[in-house]
């Protein structure tokens, strides 16, 4: 086959990774690819959200797959573009796509199909907005309706807190338009965790689940990210609790959307609250999470690429999905700024010391060559550093005794990753006993 993988991060690289293993694979592109997808592929200059060109690109080269990573080309409706040139595309059309585009429709879906989520209302002006935080206090979830790039949700501790979200979101338009409309909501209470799945119409096959760190600074404090790290499987949810909240959350969603004549086919990423009254849907995604991505596609034994190419051509029955039963964690290295203004330019070096060590595997996300040739930072998650190992322990050590490898003076990272989960085991492990 010959491929077409759209994206730059860290999650791209980690999908080119596994993607090169494939027997099945031709040909490799990546559109626009970064240092480290260049290694197991050709990286070609078309951004990401000019579907104009990649459909294009992908006639020009007889692509027999298009694979895409981030959430933009697919709101911009790059499946669609796809299927009227006769390209098979591993994710969902652009009205697919709203799961993600839209915080509203999300919510709209959940109350036709039953699936409990949060308490919610939807405006699109800030003085009824402001009314509302006043009225019904703190904790409470200010969202961009929009996309912004996993910077659009603000857990309000205070209502001052609140006020201000919401005024720079709608009146300062610190998001642009993803922030005109907000998604207010209750703050539901538990763990965090990612559940993905590949889907095709009804169809759901599970993936696997991760825990993300969210925000910048240790002990979860400070602004939301990207996400600084996670560790897979979570602590206290086994495969058996995943294919539950699969039936719960996930199914009744693709049954709604069927029946709105808006099929889902793609990769679901669907951000769980673990309450105490059950699984409840924070929000959905349209495709792998990032640093998710990267801490579960190490842990894959099967061949990606048929996988993806069975979600485009609705055949998901017949998917061969296995996963190690080890644990891994990804660390993310930001630059010095991040989540505010990044600090680019800076030279790395170290990377090939660093994956000597056992079980890591380093990706790219922020970086690029200079006129040198040298590796330099050029984004705000920069790498991504992951391990692998039968305890989670074991593998975050790894990935912890790696980092001191790499050389770049404007890399920051949380020293804290899978520290929660350790202790979740911990626990879990002294009431068992």
């Amino acid at each position: 086959m010959r491929v077409l993988l759209v994206g730059s991060g860290g999650r791209e690289h980690a999908m080119a990774a596994a993607i090169a293993r494939s027997p099945a694979l031709e040909a490799l592109f990546i559109a626009p690819g970064n240092p480290g997808t260049a290694a197991l592929g050709t990286n070609v200059a078309i951004a990401v959200d000019d579907v104009p060109a990649l459909v294009a690109f992908a006639q020009a080269e007889r692509i027999d797959l298009v694979v895409p990573g981030p959430e933009a080309p697919l709101v911009a409706g790059l499946a669609d573009a796809c299927l009227a040139a006769g390209i098979p595309c591993a994710g969902p059309s652009r009205a697919a796509a709203e799961l993600e585009g839209s915080k509203s429709f999300t919510k709209e879906i959940c109350d036709a199909a039953a699936i409990p989520t949060a308490r919610w209302e939807r405006f699109d002006a800030a003085a009824p907005a402001l009314d509302f935080v006043r009225r019904r206090g703190a904790p409470i979830v200010i969202k961009a309706d929009g996309l912004a790039a996993g910077k659009g949700v603000v857990v309000a501790m205070t209502v001052a807190e609140a006020e201000e979200a919401i005024r720079s979101m709608m009146d300062d338009a610190t998001l642009g338009a993803a922030g005109q409309s907000v998604v207010i909501e209750e703050c539901l209470m538990g763990d965090e965790v990612s559940l993905f799945a590949f889907c095709a119409d009804e169809t759901a096959v599970l993936i696997g689940a991760a825990q993300d760190h969210k925000r910048i600074g240790e002990g979860d404090t400070g602004p939301n990210t990207g996400g600084m790290g996670a560790v897979s499987p979570p602590t206290g949810f086994d495969r058996a609790r995943q294919e539950a909240a699969l039936d719960l959350l996930v199914r009744p969603m693709l049954k709604e959307m069927v029946r709105r004549g808006t099929p889902f086919r793609g990769i679901i990423f669907a951000g769980l609250m673990l309450t105490t009254d059950g699984p409840k849907l924070i929000e959905y995604n349209v495709r792998f999470g990032d640093p998710e991505a990267q801490a579960l596609l190490i842990r894959l034994q099967s061949d990606l690429l048929p996988a993806l190419a069975s979600v485009a051509a609705g055949t998901l029955d017949a998917a061969d999905i296995r996963f190690s039963d080890d644990h891994s964690i990804s660390i993310v290295l930001a630059a010095r700024g991040y989540p505010g203004k990044p600090t680019a330019g800076g030279q790395i070096e170290g990377l090939d010391q660093a994956q000597f060590h056992p079980g890591v595997h380093i990706f790219h996300a922020g970086t690029k060559r200079d006129a040198q040739g040298h590796l330099i930072a050029a984004g705000g998650r920069v790498l991504t550093v992951c391990a692998i190992a039968p305890t989670l322990g074991e593998a975050r050590t790894r990935a912890y005794h790696a980092i001191p490898a790499i050389h770049w003076k404007d890399a920051i990272w949380r020293r804290d990753i899978g520290d929660r989960a350790l202790r979740a085991a911990a626990t879990e492990d002294n009431g068992t006993a």
